[in-house]
Formats: C-alpha cells, sequence, structure tokens
C-alpha cells in the first residue's frame, strides 16, 4: 500500500466515524482498525488525533473555500453590492457544489460542522481561523455590507442562526426527506432543499428591517 493510499484511507475512516460517533467518542485505534492500518501509521503521517482532525476538515475546507471565493469573484466583477440572497447562493450553490465535484457528502460535512460547534475543540478553531479566516472574513463582511441597518452583535447573531439552521437542514436531510415523504408525499432533492433555504435564510437575516 502506498503513503498516499494509506492516508486516504485513514481519512476516509476518520471522516465517517467522526461524523457518526463525534470527535471525542472515536478513539485512534478504532479509525486504524476501520482503515485497516496500524496506529504507527496514524502517529507518523499526522502525528496526533487533533492534527487527524484537522486534516479531515481541510479535505472539505480547501475546496469549499476556493470555490466560494470564485463565486464572490465572479459575482462582485461588476463592481455593484452584492444582495444577501446572492451571496447565500454563492455559499450554498457555489461552496457546497464544490464538495460534491472532490467527491465529499456535503451532508457529512455539515455534521462535522455541527460537531465542532457542539463538542468544543479549540484547536479546531484556531486552526480553521488561521488557515481558513480570510475567507469567512470576507464573506461574512459582503454579507453586513448587504444588511447595513444592523448593529455588529445582531449581525452576529443572525448570522450563527442563519448557520445552525443551515448546519441542521442540510446534516438532517436525509431524515427530513424521509418526513416529507411519509407525510406529504413530497419527495425532495438536495437543490431543491437549497432553492427553499436561500430565502428562509435571507428572511432570517433581515428579520425586523
Amino acid at each position: 500500500m502506498s503513503q498516499s493510499d494509506t492516508v486516504s484511507r485513514i481519512l476516509d475512516a476518520a471522516e465517517v466515524l467522526f461524523a457518526e460517533r463525534g470527535f471525542t467518542e472515536t478513539s485512534l485505534r478504532t479509525i486504524t482498525s476501520t482503515a485497516g492500518v496500524n496506529l504507527a501509521a496514524v502517529n507518523y503521517h499526522f502525528g496526533s488525533k487533533k492534527e487527524l482532525i484537522q486534516a479531515v476538515f481541510e479535505r472539505f475546507l480547501t475546496p469549499f473555500t476556493e470555490t466560494l471565493a470564485a463565486e464572490l469573484d465572479r459575482r462582485v466583477a461588476g463592481g455593484e453590492s452584492l444582495e444577501v440572497e446572492e451571496l447565500l447562493e454563492s455559499l450554498y450553490r457555489g461552496g457546497l457544489a464544490s464538495l460534491v465535484a472532490e467527491g465529499r457528502d456535503p451532508q457529512r460535512f455539515m455534521r462535522l460542522l455541527g460537531l465542532a460547534y457542539t463538542q468544543y475543540q479549540g484547536h479546531l478553531r484556531r486552526f480553521i481561523v488561521s488557515r481558513y479566516g480570510d475567507s469567512y472574513r470576507r464573506f461574512a463582511g459582503l454579507l453586513s455590507q448587504a444588511l447595513p441597518g444592523l448593529d455588529p452583535v445582531t449581525f452576529y447573531w443572525r448570522l450563527y442562526f442563519m448557520l445552525g439552521a443551515t448546519i441542521f437542514t442540510l446534516s438532517s436531510f436525509d431524515a427530513i426527506e424521509a418526513i416529507l415523504r411519509e407525510d406529504f408525499g413530497a419527495p425532495s432533492s438536495l437543490p431543491e432543499t437549497l432553492d427553499r433555504l436561500v430565502p428562509a435564510a435571507a428572511a432570517l437575516l433581515r428579520a425586523g428591517e
């Protein structure tokens, strides 16, 4: 087995297990057993469990932020201020579409993001801020410009309300879609859900304007 194959197997196993069980509940031995490698391989390629967690997020966040940046560049090329809906479409359509293109599961990414908040991982927050902080600040800055009437504290809360609704909806998509089919006879798809999410998230951000 080549080094690249070993790294991919470890990351694939860690990604699935972290999303299913959480970071604290998933041991390195469980990951190595699932990946079919020995514990020394994790220490050799990643150094520690913390660095493995960071590497799992890097596989999602690098294509996500790169595609989001390109989408924002395209939209601002005309020099006009962007509306809230345009920014959300860039986030949902551009960023999440990049994950599908990379073979990553957007729902799993959202579950991992949710866990990053509920199972506080200080090292992960520092890693994300250090590596991807510029991307976050750019998006948040453009969104703030599109909502000029909000004071900074209110904007902060509404941004996290929007992110929370997004993470819950997309990480729970399979269960929500199953309920829709059973209770309303209305199957849905991820693209359709994103179409519904844009105006709902925009309304949440604009509440009280």
